[in-house]
């Protein structure tokens, strides 16, 4: 029996799981997110390092948080996003879903590794010292090293199919560290200063502080969304290149495909 396709073709949830349609709506969404991105950045950075007041305690040199604190949560984001895909692709076997796992792995990296840097540079000043074996600073090495394995590890085997499920069961038992990364401050003695945003206490920082972090973390965000669309379009073309509508859309001759 075929799928009943009557009605608005949004409807269907389906509809663009296939690389065939997702490719064309990737295209038309990355100059939003790209311009999304640039507005945020700009009004975040502005808000942050020329209107925010120097902190109390550690004067100018809290803002570096403006960009450690987007570049945390966003690195933590996307591996649960690559996680989340890794189960649709073992469960589902839809080709985009590992494909979407495997785009969001090198800006996660990046993610990751800004955290990391970012944080040797507010530490050194704060805690006389670039890195400590802290719990949240050790998970969050973890889950650097994670996202370098999984690109890796997928890219090291030729086999598309086996690299998605190998790609994909990796990405689902790393995503384990990420509570840990986020919960550390409260299960350890740690150096690490506790969330000055939370949802039982609301927000211990200074309204402008407040919105100049949520503006640079929704300019990572779409960043990352961005960012992910671009790569996620030359994986199909790669992975879809003997399909005809990729060769007609390359103008590539089939018979030279």
């Amino acid at each position: 029996m075929k799928p009943n396709t009557d009605g608005p073709r949004w409807l269907n949830i389906f509809h663009f799981a296939s690389p065939y349609q997702f490719y064309p709506l990737a295209g038309r969404l990355i100059p939003l997110f790209a311009t999304l991105a640039t507005l945020l950045a700009m009004a975040g950075l502005w808000l942050g390092f020329a209107i925010a007041p120097a902190d109390a305690q550690q004067g100018e040199g809290y803002r570096i948080i403006f960009l450690h604190v987007p570049t945390s949560w966003m690195a933590m984001l996307i591996y649960v996003a690559m996680a989340f895909w890794s189960v649709m692709h073992l469960i589902l076997r839809t080709r985009l879903s590992a494909m979407m796992a495997q785009a969001l792995a090198p800006t996660g990296a990046l993610m990751a590794f800004l955290s990391l840097l970012t944080g040797a540079l507010w530490g050194k000043p704060m805690w006389g010292t670039w890195w400590v074996w802290d719990a949240r600073l050790t998970s969050m090495l973890l889950l650097f090293f994670l996202y370098l394995g999984f690109i890796a590890l997928t890219r090291s085997i030729d086999e598309p199919d086996r690299a998605d499920k190998a790609g994909s069961v990796l990405a689902i038992v790393g995503v384990f560290n990420v509570p840990v990364i986020y919960f550390s401050v409260k299960w350890w003695n740690t150096l690490h200063q506790g969330a000055s945003i939370s949802m039982e206490k609301g927000s211990t920082m200074a309204s402008t502080m407040l919105i100049a972090m949520l503006l640079m973390s929704l300019a990572a965000w779409m960043y990352s969304i961005t960012t992910t669309l671009s790569r996620v379009r030359n994986l199909i073309l790669q992975r879809e290149a003997r399909t005809r509508w990729v060769q007609e859309l390359l103008a590539i001759p089939a018979n030279k495909a």
